[in-house]
């Protein structure tokens, strides 16, 4: 969307309807993507001239770093969170190892998608009131009361994601009054949604998200769970070039935690990395399967090498008569 600056003297009014109209009017479009000369302001209005445009990618703009993709679902001891580590700065790289995914107190997590900046501050803000919360109070907030207050939080920043600055978060945590796995989602008005199982949001959420659905059953073991939250970010990878798959050569391996009764456990690098080789391993053995078995060849090499004694027996035979 394409809203402008205003000046103290040009009242934007109550009205969001009436201002769309008035854009409409001074020849600007709403509803397409922002561009140097809108986002400094009206046609007829240089008071702001030379004002930066957020998340556009143009000369006069500045460049926003945007996380991507980022995933949860629920297994049967609690839940499952897992970011990719790559920022995109429009088609650029921005950040090869930037993390996603964060404790928000001893039970619960968050993950950012959306501009980085913000979202990082957000996550930090929302740590900072949790504990300033369980302080004063004395006890510890609910699962539903932490996700209704980050909810608050998104919606404080909606006039910063008008402006392109939108933070999109997931949310998840062990609810010890229930004591089950718990996952919230949101959108960029701060409404507040709980998914039964999964969810998966940013650039490649659609793509993790149809890896998920397709291996996801109820009463998930731990480390399956684990291993489809890994497999999700690397098939989202391979279709969404703002998501960064695994890179061996750096090191460089998605941030995964898991959330139970026990509290939140990142899981350490090497424990990735053998995911990620049985991930691989997995995918080349399917890869490789139709050279040996398949369709045009049901036995494999077995009924190849039946086939060619069948023949030499024929020709021998047939030799003899």
């Amino acid at each position: 969307m394409n809203l402008p600056f205003f000046s103290t003297t040009d009242d934007p009014g109550p009205n969001f309807a009436l201002l769309l109209n008035r854009l409409a009017a001074s020849g600007v479009d709403p509803l397409s993507a922002p561009d140097a000369a809108v986002s400094r302001g009206f046609a007829h209005s240089a008071d702001f001239a030379g004002y930066p445009s957020f998340g556009n990618h143009q000369e006069g703009g500045i460049s926003v770093a945007h996380g991507t993709t980022i995933v949860a679902l629920r297994f049967a001891g609690g839940t499952v969170m897992a970011g990719d580590r790559r920022a995109t700065e429009g088609i650029s790289i921005a950040h090869r190892k930037i993390e996603k995914v964060f404790p928000a107190d001893s039970h619960s997590g968050v993950a950012i998608a959306g501009a980085a900046g913000p979202a990082v501050e957000m996550v930090r803000l929302f740590q900072t009131q949790l504990e300033h919360y369980e302080k004063v109070e004395g006890l510890v907030l609910s699962l539903e009361g932490k996700a209704n207050q980050l909810s608050q939080m998104i919606r404080a920043n909606l006039g910063m994601a008008m402006q392109g600055l939108v933070v999109i978060p997931l949310f998840a945590g062990y609810d010890q009054s229930r004591q089950e796995g718990r996952i919230f989602s949101y959108d960029v008005t701060g409404g507040r949604y709980e998914e039964t199982e999964f969810h998966a949001t940013g650039s490649g959420g659609r793509d993790a998200k149809s890896t998920i659905k397709l291996g996801y059953r109820v009463g998930l073991a731990e480390r399956d769970a684990v291993r489809l939250a890994v497999k999700a970010l690397f098939e989202a990878a391979e279709e969404d070039a703002a998501t960064g798959g695994p890179d061996p050569a750096r090191g460089i391996y998605p941030i995964v935690a898991t959330i139970t009764k026990d509290g939140f456990k990142k899981l350490d690098e090497d424990e990735l990395a053998e995911v990620f080789t049985e991930i691989l391993q997995e995918r080349n053995s399917r890869l490789e399967s139709p050279k040996s078995s398949g369709p045009e060849n049901p036995g494999g090499a077995t009924a190849t090498k039946k086939a060619a004694s069948s023949r030499a027996g024929k020709k021998s035979t047939g030799a003899g008569n």
